[in-house]
């Protein structure tokens, strides 16, 4: 997280990360016994149960200090309220290269945050597109650099508030 961008969420969304974030460390002991009692058992070389182990732990604890410097650094706030502006907690209604037909609905969000809804995509802010798009009105047209370096208009039909405790677009309730 050292690009210095605020990273907004939610009281909820803090809530949730934080109590993932006690759960991470309070399965430190447990993972760390597991780990003394696989080295046990003999021949590190072809212990697939100690190297499992190992790699558990250093997932875990990546995403413990993932989620300790997210949490602090991190701005509490609610959802925007406003309509028709692209921002951070915005479920966006898009088009590409002025196709109305090519057309696409996600949530912005913040890298490592995302909607529980399997059917809401989430675009990061640090992604080409969730970065064009912040800010932008209703019916503006923005480019990007695409991964592969082509140039991509994208032009935003729509920008609606997301409802976190009912997860899903204000606009389909």
């Amino acid at each position: 997280m050292a690009d210095n961008q605020t990273t907004w969420l939610t009281q909820e969304s803090f809530d949730r990360l934080n109590d993932e974030l006690n759960a991470l460390k309070a399965n430190r002991p447990a993972l760390a016994a597991e780990i003394n009692e696989r080295r046990e058992e003999g021949d590190l070389k072809e212990n697939g149960g100690y190297h499992a182990a190992r790699e558990q732990q250093g997932q875990e604890e990546a995403r413990i200090a993932y989620l300790e410097e997210l949490l602090d650094s991190a701005t509490i706030g609610e959802a925007p309220q406003e309509s028709g502006v692209a921002l951070v907690g915005s479920v966006v209604h898009i088009y590409y290269d002025g196709d109305e037909d090519d057309k696409e609905t996600f949530l912005i969000g913040t890298r490592g945050l995302e909607s529980s809804n399997p059917d809401l995509e989430t675009y990061s802010t640090d992604a080409p597109l969730g970065a064009a798009l912040v800010g932008a009105k209703e019916g503006e047209t923005r480019e990007y650099k695409s991964p592969t370096g082509d140039t991509i208009s994208v032009t935003l039909v729509k920008a609606e508030p997301y409802d976190p405790d009912r997860d899903v677009p204000r606009a389909e309730q």
